[in-house]
């Protein structure tokens, strides 16, 4: 899903061969994928403005148009492509006069992709993501330079050095802790399009939150490709447990939300800690993928099925209040009847509050892409519907479950349903991925990022509905 990085704010450039006149270069950004991929986007749209850009609000509007692609799987390929054709489509009508493409995409393909989209003027790897700048200058200086690939090793880390422009909302912002992946499961490309697991250290994290949080953020989401793995390559052990405790002195947040989490790797002291801190949600994103035995060993994840059933149980019992969402894969290579019904069983029994469902996606230079008993589309389709289905009549059910509960709501900005005044999200939903709260207020002007006692007065199967039961926290 993109998210486009929108910036209010136009910055006047003064370019470097010209002393006496002043010219405004601009550039739209769009981001496309995850929200690790929109911390990249939000770094180079800072790295651009420094450089003297003005970051237009539309890419109509733009000299420059940096697209930042994913290539997790087949459709957010098929996306990034399609993106890339349509913005190529301005540059033919002369609007756009440069189409810089970055991120997964490149790292991935790298030079055969110059061939196949001739309309792109450069493009530059997940690596390469500090020299945004100077490639476009480049670009200025030496025309020739047009139609090439800037691909080194996929092994940036972004640091609290490294400024960002927070994409709106503006109390909301993700934390990226950690880069690349290590654990090598037989579907994913991640590990070769983002190189090997390597994290921050907590000093460098909290400054940066400290920053976020001085200039109005109020909710700060961790994201890596897996946070609980935090600290392992430079301590040999997880230190998240640790990030997270220093993560709730610093006043001005409000919220801290954990995401991605390995289930294998959620441990017991990760769990107290959420449930000791109040500024911590009591929320957390544990992709499982599968439940059958069989199918976590072919995916390359570690443990089992009575693991995972026992890592849940024990977060559900040290964690009040905890809402957990994780993903799933239907149609794996390999993937029996019994062994989707298996996993059919799992989603009913354990009655995750929020889930999502991907068909196994055949990604050419992963070891998955070569088994044999590959899935018919048909068959995965079928099976995502079922479990979708089965998850709508869950969580419709713990929608009206939570119906006359109070929990706290940190509002987003006005609503368009009529009867509410304000749209918010409760601390048991990440913001544009669960769902959301609206507000009845009576009128009433709350302010983004102010968190509310809110009594929960209806629900339907995603969304819950409102009214303030007491002044804000």
């Amino acid at each position: 899903m993109s998210a486009p990085l929108t910036v209010r704010n136009r910055a006047r450039f003064s370019p470097r061969n010209s002393r006496d006149k002043t010219v405004e270069r601009t550039v739209h950004i769009i981001s496309l994928g995850c929200p690790k991929n929109l911390v990249d986007s939000e770094v180079m749209a800072a790295l651009l403005a420094a450089d003297g850009f003005a970051l237009a609000d539309h890419a109509d509007d733009a000299e420059t148009v940096l697209i930042n692609t994913c290539t997790f799987i087949l459709p957010a390929t098929e996306e990034s492509i399609a993106e890339i054709l349509r913005i190529a489509e301005l540059k033919k009508e002369g609007r756009c006069q440069r189409l810089i493409v970055a991120g997964c995409l490149p790292q991935r393909y790298g030079a055969a992709l110059i061939a196949g989209l001739p309309e792109v003027d450069l493009f530059l790897g997940t690596g390469d993501v500090p020299r945004i700048a100077e490639l476009i200058r480049m670009l200025d200086s030496n025309p020739s330079q047009r139609g090439t690939a800037h691909i080194g090793k996929p092994l940036f880390l972004m640091d609290a050095g490294f400024h960002r422009i927070v994409s709106p909302p503006a109390h909301i912002a993700y934390l990226k802790i950690a880069e690349g992946c290590s654990n090598r499961c037989s579907y994913c490309i991640i590990p070769r399009v983002r190189g090997p697991y390597r994290s921050r250290r907590i000093d460098d994290v909290v400054s940066e939150a400290r920053h976020l949080a001085a200039r109005g953020v109020r909710e700060i989401i961790l994201t890596a490709q897996d946070t609980t793995a935090f600290g392992t390559d430079w301590s040999g052990t997880s230190r998240l447990a640790d990030l997270l405790q220093e993560l709730t002195s610093i006043p001005e947040l409000s919220w801290i939300r954990l995401l991605y989490t390995y289930p294998e790797s959620l441990t017991g002291d990760v769990c107290d800690v959420i449930a000791s801190e109040r500024k911590i949600c009591p929320y957390i994103d544990l992709p499982l993928q599968h439940v059958d035995d069989g199918i976590l060993a072919s995916m390359g994840r570690r443990g089992n099925s009575t693991d995972i059933e026992r890592i849940i149980t024990d977060a559900r019992r040290r964690i009040p209040r905890l809402a957990l969402r994780t993903s799933l894969i239907v149609g794996f290579p390999g993937e029996k009847t019994g062994q989707f019904r298996k996993l059919l069983r799992f989603v009913r029994e354990m009655r995750f509050d929020h889930l999502g469902v991907f068909t196994y996606s055949r990604e050419e230079g992963t070891p998955a892409a070569s088994y044999d008993h590959q899935v018919r589309e048909s068959t995965k389709e079928q099976r995502r519907h079922v479990i979708m289905e089965e998850q709508s009549a869950l969580s419709f059910g713990i929608g009206q479950s939570l119906i006359g509960q109070i929990l706290p709501v940190m509002i987003d900005g006005p609503s368009e349903r009529p009867g509410y005044d304000h749209r918010g999200h409760a601390d048991r939903q990440s913001p544009e991925i669960d769902g959301c709260t609206y507000v009845k207020t009576d009128g009433c002007t709350m302010a983004p990022g102010t968190v509310y006692r809110c009594r929960i007065t209806a629900a339907d199967t995603y969304d819950l509905y409102a009214e303030i039961d007491d002044d804000e926290e």
